[in-house]
């Protein structure tokens, strides 16, 4: 690992701070370096606040020494104004001469003009430093602006003979396949993401709450399916607590309030792909499609998914409902308390 790599790698550990709180913008680290020391670092925090590159100056406690630093980024400085100045215009204005990026932002508003600006205003900039580790990062981010939907993240727990729910259940009882540990993994991953969804069955088998219980973090946008508006009022997804977006047939006439959202589908057309549309149009930037097992394999029908994420767990229900059929190369594989995690990546995944 050279040099650049070294400062770049500390940036995308710094950006990962971020993970859950940046949305709708990407996940940004920074470190300003002076004579092979480290003077400076910083992340982006919250949308809204400011930007990795100017936590990272704000840092320095010497100013003095900025003219004669290299700043490293692992995403291209913004060049426009939003909710906080650009930072291209921030690191020209301190004088900063050498400028090190992970990768180039794909967002039109950004899109090589950072690092033309700077490079106009006299700088030294080199690009590409551990890119792919960089594009990872940010995964949801770019998925959304260069393929306009969602990252999709597939979720559900089977049983070592290969179901998901038991031949007869209890209504509004789910049964644990997995521990604890694997459920408070699950509450985690819902903080991390923009919006979870599940299908009408299980709404009305599980009532789940599709919110974060047992980790600190934001609630994901709750979405359902719904076509025919058959789930009565008083399921945990309409309790009004956080946002949640049922997709149907047709709007009901009364206006409806209490975070609560309406979109109209096709259900004639791919259903996969009509609920990309709708996330895309909310500008929900990733998403988990926890169930049930109609809907998941919906979006493996036709390879509509990036990344899926499987637990094992030690019961057998000999009969019930199958779980999903994935044909795909495990990326990891790890063991939680005696359920096992097995991580899948499309790399085929398709724009829509």
């Amino acid at each position: 690992m050279n040099i650049h790599e070294k400062y770049i790698k500390r940036c995308i550990e710094l950006a990962q701070n971020g993970l859950g709180t940046t949305y709708p913008n990407p996940m940004v680290g920074s470190v300003i370096v002076h004579d092979n020391k480290i003077i400076g670092e910083g992340w982006h925090k919250k949308a809204g606040e400011p930007h990795a590159e100017v936590n990272a100056i704000k840092s320095v406690k010497d100013e003095g020494l900025l003219k004669n630093a290299t700043i490293y980024v692992s995403l291209e400085p913004c060049s426009h104004y939003g909710k906080t100045p650009p930072c291209s215009d921030l690191i020209i204005d301190r004088n900063i001469k050498n400028v090190v990026i992970g990768t180039m932002d794909p967002f039109a508003k950004v899109a090589g003009r950072g690092i033309k600006k700077l490079l106009e205003a006299g700088c030294k900039v080199k690009v590409g430093i551990l890119e792919n580790e960089c594009l990872e990062l940010n995964k949801r981010f770019f998925t959304f602006h260069k393929k306009q939907r969602p990252y999709i993240i597939l979720k559900w727990a089977q049983t070592r003979d290969g179901f998901i729910a038991p031949d007869i259940q209890q209504k509004n009882r789910p049964v644990w396949i997995t521990n604890k540990y694997s459920g408070q993994q699950v509450h985690k991953w819902r903080s991390e993401e923009a919006a979870i969804l599940v299908g009408t069955n299980t709404v009305l088998n599980d009532n789940p709450s599709l919110n974060v219980r047992n980790w600190t973090g934001n609630h994901p946008t709750r979405i359902f399916i719904d076509k025919d508006l058959k789930t009565p009022e008083n399921i945990a997804l309409k309790d009004g607590n956080h946002a949640s977006i049922v997709l149907c047939n047709n709007k009901p006439d009364s206006k409806r309030e209490n975070n609560l959202n309406y979109e109209e589908i096709d259900f004639s057309k791919n259903l996969a792909e009509s609920v990309c549309d709708v996330l895309y149009r909310n500008n929900l930037q990733s998403v988990i499609i926890e169930g049930g097992a109609k809907t998941l394999q919906q979006f493996i029908d036709i390879g509509l998914w990036d990344e899926a994420r499987v637990f094992e767990g030690q019961s057998e229900f000999e009969k019930g409902i199958r779980a999903p059929e994935l044909i795909a190369k495990i990326a990891s594989e790890k063991e939680i308390n005696g359920d096992r995690l097995k991580i899948y990546r499309n790399d085929q995944s398709p724009n829509i």
